[in-house]
């Protein structure tokens, strides 16, 4: 600020920061903090909580059940992750070019991504029912039928990640947009008069150059991927037989109907812990892999 000495400069940025900072460390800081603080305890909510150390991490070591969850994450991440990140690239690549109501379109492809979880799921457990829903009928006209998607342990998942899929197409295809319309038209012109045709221009000329994209889109759907909750917990509950039962769903069990808070807590941290490592491992590669 013109005229104003560094002290009074600090002073009236501190007052402007000091509501948000308020809420910062009111709602994010503090709880983080005495989440912490919870994963070594022993706490039902009720009685005293009660100090015991490394218990709870040592406990989670040797727990099946929280490494069943952890692998049922990660297959959940396998069948999710490549295919939003190719259905996203694919509608953007379509709706980059210039179609009639191409606007339409793209508001129609985004209407997922800003409904409500809980309606998205409700719908899809409809449209998976085994004896009225939309998925088995269809599937009947070329001769498969009584998939009972919900309730099968080996079809509960698929159902899981198609759903999730589903929802998020919209907003992945959205940042390859962004991505698309950032690459300059004088690339394909060049290609267009070598001859290249339109496999080739896009291999050598759109995917390079999506690469800072593709990599921005890998980490943002990696990390909501480690915390797919609202589908599970609408549509399966973690079943059947503990199928679908992820690292949120088991946070949310042990927490919220077992009422063992500490223990919770300490899971809540090993995903975070997971979810940090990865993200730098990635940022680590960015520089060999986006630039």
């Amino acid at each position: 600020m013109v005229g104003m000495t560094k002290k009074k400069t600090a002073f009236w940025v501190a007052v402007f920061l000091l509501p948000n900072l308020i809420g910062f460390f009111t709602f994010i800081v503090f709880p983080l903090l005495s989440s912490l603080a919870i994963s070594f305890t022993n706490w039902d909510l009720i009685s005293t909580m009660e100090f015991v150390g490394i218990d709870n991490y040592k406990q989670l070591m040797v727990d099946k059940e929280f490494w069943a969850a952890f692998t049922h994450t990660v297959t959940f991440i396998v069948g999710y992750l490549p295919l939003v990140m190719i259905f996203g690239l694919a509608c953007a690549l379509l709706l980059n070019r210039k179609v009639k109501l191409r606007t339409f379109f793209r508001a129609a492809y985004f209407l997922p991504v800003v409904t409500s979880w809980v309606a998205v799921s409700l719908v899809w457990k409809w449209l998976f029912n085994p004896s009225y829903g939309l998925i088995n009928y269809f599937l009947s006209f070329v001769g498969i039928e009584g998939l009972n998607w919900l309730q099968d342990e080996s079809l509960a998942m698929p159902a899981i990640i198609i759903t999730s899929v589903w929802k998020d197409i919209g907003f992945v295809m959205v940042l390859f947009l962004g991505g698309l319309q950032n690459i300059s038209t004088s690339y394909y012109e060049a290609a267009d008069i070598d001859g290249a045709n339109s496999w080739k221009k896009f291999w050598n000329i759109t995917l390079p150059l999506l690469t800072p994209t593709t990599f921005f889109v890998t980490i943002i759907s990696l990390i909501n991927s480690f915390q797919v909750f609202d589908q599970v917990m609408i549509m399966t509950e973690g079943g059947p037989g503990g199928a679908t039962n992820v690292l949120v769903q088991n946070i949310y069990n042990h927490a919220f109907r077992y009422f063992e808070m500490g223990y919770a807590s300490a899971m809540s941290w090993i995903l975070f812990i997971v979810i940090f490592v990865i993200t730098l491992i990635q940022m680590k590669l960015q520089k060999r892999w986006a630039d």
